[in-house]
C-alpha cells in the first residue's frame, strides 16, 4: 500500500534510516510489553495479597528501565526520521538539480519554471514526511501487531485472535479511499502549480500591471485562480477528515471489543486476573501504530502525488546533450534551409541560409519580431526542434555537446543575468582562475573601473539583478565576464538596448575591438551599430530579405535602406536648423 519502489530506490541511502526507525520503535514496544506485563502482574499480587517489598522493587526497577529505554528509542526515531528526511530532500534536489543542466538551456521548452521550483521545494518537502514517518510507520505497524498477537496468544488466545483481526479493518478503509484520494491529490497539484505559475507572472510583471493600471484586472485572475485552490484544498481536507474519523471509529472499536474479550475470558476461568489486565492495557497498542499510520496516509499521499511530478521532470528527455561531440576549433557556422516554430503550427523562420564566417563581423538587423533573436537562440541550444540544418565547422549543432558549445560560444543579451554577491564572483563566473589583475583590466576595458574604485573595488556587493547598479553598468558589467569568458565566438543580442547613451557607445566600442580578433555575431535594431559589419544579414518576417556590407545595401532599393533612411531621419531630425 503505497510503497513506490522506484522512489524508494531513488533515494536508497534512506533504507537504512527507515529500519533503524522500525527497529527503534519495535523496542520501545518490547520495553513496554515488558513494563506492562510486571505491572499487571504485581497487580494480581495486590488482588490476591502476596505483593511484598521485592515485588515493589522489582516492579518499580523494570517500569524504570522500561521508560528509560522508551526514552532513549524515541530519541533514536527521532534522529532516524530526520536523517531519512534529509537524505530524500538532498538526494532528490540534487537529481533535479543535475537534470536540468542535462536539459540545458532549452530545459523551459519542456517545463515551466515555476513548476520546477515547486517540485523542488514543496514536493520535496512533502516527501521528508513520506520517508521521515510514513514508510517507518508503515513497516512497524505490520510488526506491532503481529509482536502483541504472538506475545498475548500465549495468554489468552482468542483474545489476541479477535484482536488481530480487527487490525486490517484500518487498512482496508484507507485502501478503499486511496484511489480517489490519488485522483484529488493529482488534481490539487495541478492547481497549485496553476496558481504558483499566475503569481509568479504576475509579480514579475508589477511594474509593468502598474504602468497601465491592469493589476485589478490580473488581481481578479489570481482571486480566481486562488478560489479553484480553495475548493480542491477543502475536497481534500475533507477526505482527510472523514478518513480519519473511519479511522477512529475502527481503532476504538477494536480496542473496546478486546476489553470485552478480556473481561468475558476472565469471566469464564480462561485467564487469570494478570492476564485480563495485560490484555486490557495492551489492547490499544494493536491499533495506535496503525492509527497513527493512517494520520500520515494523507500528507503521504500528498508526496506521492508531488513525487508523480518529480519523475516527470526526471524523465524528459534530454534533446539538449544528446551530442557527445566536441565543438570544432574552426567555428564557421551555417544555417541551411532553417525553418523553426514555437508552437509547431505558426513559422518564425522560414528556409534561412546565413555563413557566420570564423573571424568576421557579422550582424543580423530587422524590424522587431522577425526571428532575429530566434536564430540567436538556436546557435546557443536554447530552441530546439527547428528543421534545416546548422552547423559549426561542418559538424551538425545537435552532435556538439552544450559543454563543448558554451566554452566556444557566448551569449550577451539585453538581459544579461547578474547575480546576487559581489562584483568578483559575478566575474569569476565567466573565468574561476583570473586573478585580480585580470577582472580589473576586463573591467577597464568596459569603463567600470574608475566606478568600481570608488565604490568597495572587487568586492562592491550587487543586490538582487543587480538592482543597485544603472542599465549601463550592469550591461557594461556582464560585458567584463564575457570578455574574461575570452570565447571564440561572441553573439550579441540587442546588447546596448534600453541603455544610456555613453554607455551604448562604450559597449560598442569595445565591440569592434572584440571583433578584430574574434567572430561577433551582432543582432541589432539600430543601423548605426553595424556599419562597419563584414557582413549584414537583413530579415523580413522570418525571411532573408539582404544581405551585404553597409555600402552594398544601401546602394540597393530594399528593406535595409528602408530602415536606414527612416533611423537616419529621426536620429538628426531637429539637428541642423530643423524645425523641431
Amino acid at each position: 500500500m503505497m510503497i513506490d519502489k522506484r522512489l524508494i530506490g531513488t533515494v536508497s541511502e534512506s533504507k537504512k534510516y527507515i529500519a533503524g526507525n522500525v527497529i527503534s520503535q519495535w523496542c520501545s514496544l518490547a520495553a513496554n510489553i515488558t513494563m506492562m506485563t510486571s505491572i499487571t502482574k504485581f497487580l494480581s499480587d495486590i488482588y490476591n495479597g502476596t505483593a511484598d517489598v521485592k515485588s515493589v522493587a522489582v516492579t518499580a526497577g523494570i517500569a524504570v528501565c522500561a521508560v528509560l529505554i522508551r526514552f532513549i528509542c524515541t530519541m533514536c526515531t527521532s534522529r532516524m526520521g530526520y536523517l531519512s528526511s534529509k537524505t530524500v530532500k538532498k538526494t532528490l534536489r540534487e537529481k533535479i538539480y543535475k537534470k536540468l543542466l542535462k536539459l540545458g538551456a532549452s530545459y523551459n521548452e519542456q517545463v515551466k519554471t515555476s513548476e520546477v521550483v515547486q517540485v523542488a521545494v514543496e514536493g520535496c518537502d512533502q516527501l521528508e514526511t513520506y520517508f521521515g514517518a510514513y514508510l517507518p510507520q508503515f513497516f512497524y505497524a505490520m510488526l506491532a501487531p503481529l509482536t502483541l498477537f504472538i506475545y498475548l496468544s500465549f495468554i489468552n488466545f482468542p483474545s489476541a485472535i479477535v484482536l488481530l483481526i480487527c487490525v486490517p479493518l484500518i487498512p482496508v478503509s484507507i485502501a478503499a479511499v486511496q484511489t480517489w484520494a490519488k485522483k484529488l491529490l493529482s488534481k490539487y497539484w495541478g492547481q497549485y502549480t496553476a496558481l504558483g505559475d499566475t503569481f509568479l507572472e504576475n509579480l514579475q510583471g508589477l511594474t509593468t500591471l502598474k504602468i497601465y493600471k491592469s493589476d485589478n484586472f490580473k488581481n481578479d485572475e489570481m482571486n480566481a485562480e486562488s478560489e479553484k485552490f480553495r475548493k480542491i484544498t477543502m475536497k481534500v481536507l475533507t477526505m482527510q477528515l472523514n478518513s480519519i474519523t473511519i479511522m477512529d471509529l475502527i481503532a476504538y472499536g477494536g480496542a473496546a471489543l478486546g476489553v470485552i474479550m478480556a473481561a468475558t475470558q476472565f469471566s469464564k476461568g480462561n485467564v487469570d486476573l494478570a492476564g485480563a489486565l495485560l490484555i486490557i492495557l495492551l489492547a490499544a497498542d494493536f491499533f495506535i501504530p496503525m492509527r497513527q499510520l493512517g494520520s500520515f496516509f494523507h500528507i503521504a499521499m500528498n508526496g506521492m502525488a508531488a513525487s508523480d511530478k518529480i519523475f516527470r521532470l526526471l524523465d524528459l528527455p534530454e534533446t539538449a546533450c544528446t551530442g557527445k561531440t566536441e565543438c570544432p576549433e574552426n567555428c564557421k557556422t551555417e544555417c541551411k534551409d532553417l525553418c523553426f516554430s514555437y508552437d509547431g503550427e505558426r513559422e518564425i523562420l522560414h528556409n534561412i541560409n546565413m555563413v557566420f564566417d570564423a573571424g568576421k563581423f557579422i550582424s543580423i538587423v530587422g524590424e522587431s519580431g522577425c526571428g532575429k533573436s530566434t536564430i540567436a537562440a538556436i546557435l546557443m541550444g536554447r530552441n530546439k526542434g527547428y528543421r534545416g540544418n546548422v552547423t559549426i565547422g561542418g559538424v551538425n549543432l545537435s552532435d556538439i555537446s552544450e559543454e563543448s558549445l558554451m566554452k566556444k560560444f557566448t551569449y550577451i543579451s539585453h538581459q544579461s543575468y547578474l547575480f546576487k554577491g559581489t562584483v568578483r564572483n559575478n566575474l569569476l563566473m565567466g573565468n574561476p582562475d583570473a586573478d585580480d589583475e585580470q577582472l580589473w583590466q576586463a573591467l577597464e576595458r568596459v569603463k567600470l573601473k574608475d566606478f568600481m574604485t570608488n565604490e568597495n573595488g572587487l568586492d562592491t556587493y550587487l543586490n538582487e539583478k543587480a538592482s543597485n547598479l544603472s542599465g549601463g553598468q550592469c550591461q557594461r558589467l556582464a560585458l567584463a565576464r564575457a570578455l574574461l569568458h575570452n570565447s571564440d565566438v561572441y553573439i550579441f543580442d540587442e546588447a546596448t538596448s534600453n541603455i544610456d547613451v555613453e554607455s551604448e557607445n562604450d559597449i560598442m566600442s569595445e565591440i569592434h575591438e572584440i571583433a578584430k580578433s574574434k567572430t561577433v555575431i551582432l543582432i541589432s535594431h539600430r543601423l548605426a551599430n553595424v556599419v562597419n559589419s563584414d557582413v549584414i544579414y537583413v530579415m523580413d518576417s522570418g525571411k532573408i530579405a539582404g544581405m551585404g556590407t553597409h555600402k552594398e545595401l544601401i546602394e540597393t532599393d530594399g528593406v535595409y535602406k528602408e530602415l536606414w533612411t527612416a533611423q537616419q531621419y529621426l536620429e538628426n531630425y531637429g539637428k541642423d536648423g530643423a524645425k523641431v
